[in-house]
């Protein structure tokens, strides 16, 4: 018989910080995206609302579904948080995307725990493994695994390792005996919603991602808002400042998966270099990133507002030449979207 203590033992053979057990069932906290879609707070994110009945219930998922096995992954590497970085020059970008994809890193390992869990159990049985890509609410499973619990900021926090977290989950037809829920333990805390930029935590628990530095510059495909656009700062992708002021952060483990490390490009970079690179040179940048979910016009759009930020609005203009004089290959900068936000900086860095 394949027992939950024996798959929570390869999970941290295989490189998984944490691992716990959650019943397959409806729990209550799962309700509350419906609510959160009704409000408007998912934006562009159609795709939520197209699987709002399947992330409801797993076993929709799944069909018959007993057990979630939920699994934790430590990306927090040595390198100062954004809220420590004066230099309004330096690009900030996430600290889950300045190394590999972690929807590649992770998926290999959730199929080797999967393919072992297939290996171990005298009869066979039906599962899914997600990273991040399923119909499911895994910060709900994983509560409900013992991970942790449902901070204010709506992140995952685990009372020793933090947030900085990736989980990851398997769906199956096991009857695997279940962790006892994480207890929330913010208590009267509210760095996070004090900390955001723009007030996208409404409330304790409540992100309106149409405000989120995150959304604006990782899921909208569109136009920034212009109120927003100085609230950017120096993001040129995704933000981690509700993570960065938590109290359980502070500070908090650090990994060593060299999969995390921050590539070259990406470690600490400048702005003015970042949008001096040909196109060719960004896309081999950010491949095999999780930054490829941006798109190039995307991250060029971003840059603009982020150095008409910096008060760096006129270099835009005037890089289009490396410094041997030649030309640096950028049709990116063609594209509408990218012009309109040149404009709106170097407008910014004049004044108007």
């Amino acid at each position: 018989m394949l027992t939950a203590e024996a798959v929570k033992a390869r999970a941290r053979e295989l490189g998984f910080d944490l691992c716990g057990v959650a019943a397959a069932e409806a729990f209550p906290e799962l309700a509350y995206l419906r609510e959160w879609l009704d409000a408007g707070y998912a934006g562009d994110m159609a795709y939520l609302a197209r699987s709002a009945d399947r992330r409801a219930d797993v076993r929709r998922v799944v069909p018959g579904a007993r057990s979630v096995v939920v699994t934790g992954t430590l990306y927090n590497v040595d390198r100062p948080y954004s809220t420590d970085i004066q230099d309004p020059a330096t690009a900030l970008v996430a600290r889950y995307a300045w190394g590999d994809d972690y929807h590649d890193v992770l998926g290999s390992r959730m199929q080797a725990l999967l393919d072992w869990m297939r290996e171990q159990s005298p009869e066979p049985f039906e599962a899914r493994a997600y990273v991040d890509t399923g119909p499911v609410q895994e910060r709900v499973f994983a509560q409900y695994a013992g991970l942790g619990w449902i901070g204010k900021n709506t992140c995952l926090i685990n009372p020793d390792l933090g947030s900085w977290l990736f989980l990851a989950e398997i769906i199956c037809t096991l009857d695997l005996e279940p962790d006892t829920q994480g207890l929330e333990q913010c208590g009267s805390c509210t760095a996070c919603l004090d900390a955001c930029p723009t007030g996208a935590l409404v409330e304790a628990g409540a992100l309106d991602a149409t405000r989120c530095l995150s959304y604006l510059t990782i899921e909208l495909r569109g136009s920034m808002p212009e109120p927003l656009r100085a609230a950017i700062g120096s993001h040129v992708y995704g933000c981690d400042i509700c993570q960065e002021v938590c109290p359980y952060n502070q500070p908090a483990p650090r990994s060593s998966d060299p999969a995390w490390q921050p590539r070259p490009g990406l470690d600490l970079p400048r702005m003015v270099d970042l949008w001096q690179t040909p196109d060719r040179g960004l896309r081999s940048l950010v491949k095999g990133s999780a930054m490829t979910r941006a798109k190039l016009p995307g991250l060029r759009r971003n840059l603009a507002v982020a150095m008409g930020n910096a008060g760096l609005g006129e270099t835009l203009a005037s890089t289009d030449q490396n410094t041997d004089g030649h030309d640096v290959p950028r049709p990116s900068l063609d594209d509408p979207l990218v012009r309109d936000h040149v404009e709106w900086a170097r407008q910014r860095g004049r004044g108007v």
